[in-house]
């Protein structure tokens, strides 16, 4: 992907900081892909898709893990660099697919996104994790993801519920996990990351970093398209709610096809592998 000594400070970076901004990653036939693939997806709802913070002003649509979506994803997770860019952040070869997901904003000005983590959502913990984020419409800074440096080396908080009318709102009992920090209230005590984004741009992020923000203003249309990557040091961890969370459509009705599902009722510290999860590296 890039020089020895490049890669090897974006694996510092990702470790330290727990997110990397790549310019340029994807070249213009990968971006062509992404379109695709995003599209499809737009085109060909998933048992997970639906609005998010429903009642909100505009559009704010996702949909994630669709257990039918890797034939129309083949080509972009298999015949390009998208699987390489995690395997020189994680420095491994064995690559897999935990899931994708799109978003979709527009027609008003959207309220942010609450500050979180992926982590406490999923039943995985382990080093080699990451979320690929890229925007196929620019983003100005002011309107990007942001991120707390280095908070996936902290605790895991209490995840948002994604409640409309209380961004405050916990998911899971006060007592078993500590109250997510209010970033916007003291935002000058967080070392907060952000980066303005162009088509073919990505940040990677380890899902157990704090991230929040990426509003949108009227008249601004903005497509996402995440996937989620994991390597050798990814294993089973548990979690309430039967290891699903029940919010963000993760826990969707998809008949337990997907193999998250399954993950999430495997014995907790057990190395989080399934034969469903597409193997992207080696080839």
């Amino acid at each position: 992907m890039r020089s020895n000594t490049g890669a090897a400070h974006l694996r510092s970076q990702y470790r330290d900081d727990g997110a990397v901004f790549i310019p340029g990653a994807l070249d213009r036939r990968c971006l062509a892909l992404a379109e695709q693939c995003f599209n499809w997806t737009l085109e060909n709802p998933g048992p997970g898709a639906g609005a998010v913070l429903l009642g909100t002003p505009g559009t704010f649509y996702q949909d994630q893990a669709n257990p039918d979506s890797f034939p129309a994803y083949r080509e972009f997770l298999c015949e390009t660099n998208v699987a390489d860019i995690a395997a020189t952040l994680f420095d491994c070869e064995n690559i897999w697919l935990m899931y994708e997901q799109i978003w979709l904003k527009d027609g008003a000005n959207t309220r942010r996104t609450p500050w979180h983590q992926d982590l406490p959502y999923l039943p995985a913990s382990g080093t080699h994790l990451a979320v690929m984020w890229t925007c196929l419409d620019r983003v100005a800074k002011e309107d990007s993801l942001e991120f707390i440096q280095g908070s996936h080396l902290g605790p895991l908080y209490n995840p948002s519920a994604f409640n409309p009318d209380d961004v405050a709102a916990n998911l899971f009992d006060a007592e078993q996990w500590p109250q997510l920090p209010d970033v916007d209230a003291a935002r000058d005590n967080f070392p907060i990351l952000s980066w303005a984004m162009e088509p073919g741009d990505v940040v990677v992020f380890h899902p157990a970093v704090l991230h929040g923000g990426a509003q949108t203003r009227a008249g601004i249309r903005r497509r996402t398209l995440s996937l989620r990557f994991f390597g050798d040091d990814a294993w089973v961890a548990a979690r309430p709610h039967d290891g699903m969370a029940n919010v963000d459509g993760l826990k969707h009705d998809d008949g337990g096809r997907h193999p998250l599902k399954k993950m999430a009722l495997a014995e907790p510290s057990s190395l989080f592998r399934h034969p469903d999860f597409p193997q992207l590296r080696p080839r």
